[in-house]
């Protein structure tokens, strides 16, 4: 299992990275959605977590594309939005596994 990581804040994606890291998970790191998609796509036994507030293609717009997958793989968002924010963003398609910021180990650790 794979877990990428897409946020635009270095501080946050290395801290999450490393984290990840060093309790057994291999992670890639992405800097935004453009750079997740010339990857290959990641696979149903992955999980993503996107951080809602990308620039650019924004969190949202990856969730739809990776929900759009034919095995698609488990996504956590991570955002200091209101879960009200979060639905409206979202509508009344599918709402994702939601973490908000600032993170915790414990929390992050429970939904993976």
């Amino acid at each position: 299992m794979t877990i990428h990581i897409v946020e635009d804040d270095p501080g946050v994606g290395d801290s999450l990275a490393l984290l990840l890291g060093e309790i057994g998970h291999q992670v890639e790191v992405y800097p935004d959605a453009e750079s997740f998609f010339e990857h290959v796509p990641p696979g149903p036994q992955d999980t993503v977590i996107v951080d809602l507030g990308l620039p650019g293609v924004s969190g949202v717009q990856l969730i739809r594309w990776v929900a759009r997958l034919s095995t698609p793989p488990r996504v956590i968002a991570i955002t200091g939005q209101s879960r009200r924010a979060i639905t409206e963003l979202f509508g009344d398609d599918l709402q994702p596994v939601l973490l908000r910021k600032p993170l915790t180990e414990e929390a992050l650790v429970a939904l993976l």
